[in-house]
């Protein structure tokens, strides 16, 4: 059996889609895209999507965190999982029109908080890629001004979320 090196991709058939980010006598250290840092046998049962090389004492953790973070924002559309607050899971957002005779709409809350930070993720590309452009540097602040108007327009959805550090943040008033 020939070993799978540090930055190898695999997926497996419980745990999803994964980077191996370390190599030990027994076991895969691999990070999964929904279910984080597991441990797997070295003969465990997954395709390989990308082998590397066996060259496991010769790289770094800073060389492995950045071929993963490259690896993530490459192959996938998810990024950190961000809690919905625990008093609306399972609820449900009813869509009530004024008049009576129209019917209502019913979303589930946890399917609309899903659009919401995907909203929120697709933001912050936005913001890297202008960042990162050949745009000079006026062209950009006002780019970046736009954004910050959208994060404070979404403030609003700010009570979904679980945890204050994912929450949106508009442009702050000086004191």
């Amino acid at each position: 059996m020939k070993l799978l090196g540090i930055g190898s991709r695999i997926d497996h058939p419980e745990l999803g889609k994964g980077v191996v980010t370390n190599v030990t006598s027994k076991h895969y250290w691999v990070t999964f895209i929904e279910n984080g840092l597991e441990t797997i046998d070295l003969d465990s049962e997954f395709e390989i999507i990308e082998a590397m090389e066996d060259d496991v004492d010769t790289i770094s953790f800073v060389e492995v965190e950045s071929s993963l973070v490259q690896i993530l924002k490459r192959w996938s559309d998810v990024t950190e999982v961000v809690p919905i607050g625990d008093k609306w899971k399972g609820g449900t957002m009813i869509l009530q029109p004024e008049d009576n005779s129209l019917q209502s709409k019913e979303i589930p809350i946890d399917s609309f908080f899903h659009k919401i930070t995907m909203v929120r993720d697709r933001l912050r590309v936005m913001e890297q890629k202008i960042n990162s452009s050949n745009l000079d540097e006026a062209e950009k602040i006002d780019l970046q001004q736009y954004i910050t108007r959208i994060y404070g327009s979404l403030t609003t959805f700010n009570v979904l979320f679980k945890l204050k550090n994912h929450q949106f943040v508009g442009q702050k008033s000086a004191k």
